[in-house]
């Protein structure tokens, strides 16, 4: 399991809602947070590391100065957001765009539903960097990017980053280090039927 770079055909499928929390479920979250730590990100979605399931991970204590404070690991399965209020605007990175940042608008406050690991319903609010992480993974399950989000002038200003990393893609493809688009999508359909 590896993070997915921007343009993985993995990161713009949509994301299927898991029926069961197995031991294999659990596995990849907890690889996920592996990597998660090893990127220093905040958050990690399913489709960031190829799984077309709706799962993703986050601890907002994961700070570059200190080790990860793994009390404040949280997994949610199949999460919902809903009653988004305010509006506010920050800055955004993501592990599928290494090195690119750029202020995304989001809400300030959602509400949310989800399942834990144990298989319990959790439901809350999320306000801030919470509620931002929050609305960055849920895009990520529905094949929605950050770099969607940007507004016109941050979309110019990130134009050549992004071609580079579409450029680097096809020329890992073009030397059999990454597969074929179509292949990855078949693999991407075959893993749903596990979900």
């Amino acid at each position: 399991m590896k993070i997915l770079q921007y343009p993985h055909p993995a990161l713009r499928h949509p994301a299927v809602p898991l029926k069961s929390i197995d031991a294999k479920i659990k596995g990849y979250v907890r690889e996920m947070f592996d990597l998660m730590y090893e990127g220093r990100g905040l958050g990690l979605a399913g489709p960031q590391v190829g799984l077309p399931y709706q799962v993703f991970i986050m601890n907002l204590r994961n700070d570059a100065d200190q080790p990860p404070q793994p009390e404040m690991e949280r997994a949610y399965i199949n999460p919902v957001i809903f009653d988004p209020k305010g509006s506010v605007e920050g800055e955004e990175g993501c592990l599928s765009f290494p090195g690119l940042f750029q202020k995304v608008r989001r809400a300030r406050t959602i509400h949310y539903q989800a399942y834990n690991l144990d298989g319990q319903l959790v439901e809350g609010t999320a306000a801030d960097l919470e509620a931002r992480v929050w609305q960055h993974e849920v895009d990520h399950l529905r094949g929605e990017l950050f770099i969607d989000k940007m507004g016109y002038v941050a979309k110019i200003a990130c134009r050549g980053t992004l071609n580079s990393f579409e450029r680097d893609f096809r020329r890992a493809q073009e030397k059999g280090e990454i597969p074929p688009d179509a292949e990855i999508e078949k693999l991407l359909v075959d893993l749903e039927a596990d979900a």
